[in-house]
Formats: structure tokens, C-alpha cells, sequence
């Protein structure tokens, strides 16, 4: 049979994709190994949908039998600017820079949809399109399609898109000549471990994301410890620190090309006392299409009232009051601690 590369790889980025590889629909048995690490070191917190597939997520032909090359593919979301200096404004919510618009995985999958028919025409074959909703390993797989590496912060990195890229793949059940796998470029650097607020890493790529903001204010739904909230600062749906200290982002490009993933104007650096404001249904239209909505109001206004209380602005302590005797103890609990730092 013919290459089929060139061909798949031209018709992707007439699709409007930033990064392409191939690999062979197997990941080794390291990979594994260290996903049973995580699991028993308990660093998955409450996200219990990774234990319970360990054995399809530990390799591509256990989640499909007739697997036999992954197509890997990622699509920028670089933002206008650096999302430090949000950390820097104390009266906004700081939101992770790829939530800061719609959910990206209804525009991704559409796009992999369209190439996905592109390649059964070009080769004759099955596949199985996935985006971040099925037991897939997109990291490793993305590192040996040789999109990129996996950075110390355990996220990949490209030397042409830094850390933002969205994953997906197309698995196949033909073989296509796989690439080279990226080789790592960290080196010494360790500007992602020392910058984490929360000291999630143990380790060079090891994360503990029961210490990781991202899962503190998206995946953990009772009251966040309070030895964490300090740190926490204005953060109030994920974290990008990590992320953006990486120096290969000085190679990224100036903005994502895809209107999809840019930011909404509102949601650069909304104000504290207008989320707090919202209420339930405010919230529910106010994040319409958002990933933010998925995480519902009660644990969204948790976190917000936790930047309240980083916010060492008293002008903002009339947007607790509304919270102090809140049916939901974790509000209350977290309204409380927000109006005595406020105080003190």
C-alpha cells in the first residue's frame, strides 16, 4: 500500500488542524506501569472514572481489539496574552485559559469526523474518532506520534505550539509507517515545578492532583481544604501556571487561529463581585455552552467566594453576606472563612 501520510496530513491541515502524527496502536508496558503508580499513590483524588477503566486506558487495542495505528492530532488554543498576569489583578476570577470560551470537544470532534472519512476513503479502513471521552492515553500517544514530549509537568509539549494544544485521535485498523518519537527538550529547566502554588508535583513528571488547583476547582466537590485556599488566589475554574512557565511557549503563535477556541471578552477577567451576583440561574445562562457550566453553581460560587477571600478587597466583602447562612454547608462553611480573611 501506498504512504498514506502525506495525503492524511494535507487534508488535515486543510481541515484547519495545527499538529499531525502517526504512531503504532500500542503504548509498552512503562506507560501502564506508571498509570498504576498514580492510581495506587491515591494522586487521582475523586476522579474514580480513572481507575475504573485502567485496563482499556493502558493500551489502544484494550479499548478496540482491531486497533493497529493511532492518528494523533492537536489543534492550538495559544491565548492573546500570558494568563500570569491575571494572577496578578485580585478583584477578577482567573479562568483557565482553554475554558474561557465554548467547550472545545463538540468543534474538535467535528473537525476529526471530517478527516476521519478523509482516511476511510484514502485507505479503506475502520476507525474510532476520540476527544478526552473514552479511556485514551492522548498524551503518550501524542509523544509517540511525535507531536511533541511530555514535559515535567506532565502535560505535552510542542516545539511549535508550546503546552497549548488540544488532543484527539483516530484509531485504525490498518498499519501506517509510524513517526519518530519527539525527543524530550526539558533538560535541567524546572520552571513548571517551582511555580506550582499548590506543590502537586512530588516529582518530575509526577503530578498529585489532589494538590493541582485544575482538580481542586473542577473535579473535588466538597469544601476545599483550607490549607489550600490561600494559594489558591483568584484561580476559579483551573489553572495555567504550570503551562505558561514553560519558555518553548516563546515558539507558540501570537493567538489560536480558531475563533472557536479564542477567548470571550467577558471571560478574560470577569469581575468577582458580578460573578458572586450571578445566582443560580445567571450562572446557568451566563455560561451557556461553557465547560464551566458542567461543574454546576454550588461548587462554581465555592470557588469564587475563595477568591473573595484572597482578594484583600473590602469593598467586596457585601458579596458574602448574601452566602453566610446558605442551606449548603460547604457555601456557608467557605462564606465564613472568606468574610474573617477579608476582616483580618
Amino acid at each position: 500500500m501506498k504512504d498514506p501520510r502525506a495525503a492524511i496530513r494535507a487534508k488535515a491541515m486543510a481541515l484547519g488542524f495545527d499538529a499531525i502524527g502517526f504512531a503504532r496502536a500500542e503504548l509498552g508496558a512503562d506507560t501502564g506501569l506508571r498509570l498504576r503508580k498514580f492510581l495506587s499513590n491515591g494522586y487521582h483524588g475523586e476522579m474514580s472514572w480513572l481507575a475504573e477503566r485502567t485496563y482499556e486506558r493502558s493500551e489502544p487495542k484494550n479499548l478496540w481489539s482491531e486497533a493497529r495505528s493511532v492518528i494523533s492530532l492537536g489543534l492550538t488554543y495559544c491565548p492573546d496574552q500570558n494568563p500570569l498576569t491575571n494572577s496578578e489583578s485580585r478583584s477578577i476570577g482567573n479562568i483557565s485559559v482553554y475554558a474561557r470560551n465554548r467547550d472545545y470537544h463538540q468543534y474538535f470532534k467535528g473537525l476529526l469526523k471530517h478527516l476521519a472519512q478523509c482516511v476511510v476513503s484514502e485507505i479503506g479502513c475502520d476507525v474510532k474518532v476520540f476527544v478526552d471521552t473514552a479511556p485514551v492515553m492522548e498524551k503518550p500517544l501524542a509523544e509517540k506520534s511525535g507531536l511533541g514530549w511530555i514535559g515535567k509537568h506532565t502535560n505535552l509539549v510542542s516545539r511549535r505550539h508550546g503546552s497549548w494544544l488540544f488532543l484527539g485521535e483516530i484509531y485504525v485498523n490498518v498499519r501506517i509507517e509510524e513517526e519518530l518519537p519527539h525527543p524530550n527538550l526539558c533538560g535541567t529547566c524546572s520552571r513548571c515545578l517551582d511555580i506550582c502554588p499548590t506543590h502537586a508535583f512530588p516529582a518530575a513528571y509526577q503530578l498529585d492532583a489532589t494538590r493541582c488547583i485544575s482538580y481542586l476547582t473542577i473535579e473535588h466537590r466538597g469544601s476545599i481544604p483550607i490549607n489550600m485556599r490561600e494559594n489558591i488566589g483568584n484561580r476559579i475554574y483551573g489553572c495555567d501556571d504550570c503551562l505558561a512557565a514553560c519558555p518553548w511557549n516563546r515558539f507558540a503563535r501570537d493567538l489560536t487561529p480558531h475563533p472557536q477556541l479564542q477567548a470571550r471578552s467577558d471571560l478574560k477577567a470577569p469581575n468577582l463581585g458580578f460573578l458572586a451576583s450571578l445566582g443560580e440561574g445567571g450562572f446557568r445562562q451566563f455560561f451557556s455552552g461553557s465547560p464551566i457550566k458542567r461543574i454546576g453553581w454550588t461548587r462554581f460560587l465555592r470557588n469564587v467566594l475563595i477568591a473573595i477571600g484572597n482578594s484583600q478587597d473590602v469593598n467586596l466583602v457585601n458579596c458574602i453576606t448574601p452566602y453566610l447562612n446558605h442551606d449548603d454547608a460547604v457555601i456557608a462553611e467557605t462564606s465564613a472563612w472568606a468574610e474573617k480573611r477579608l476582616a483580618s
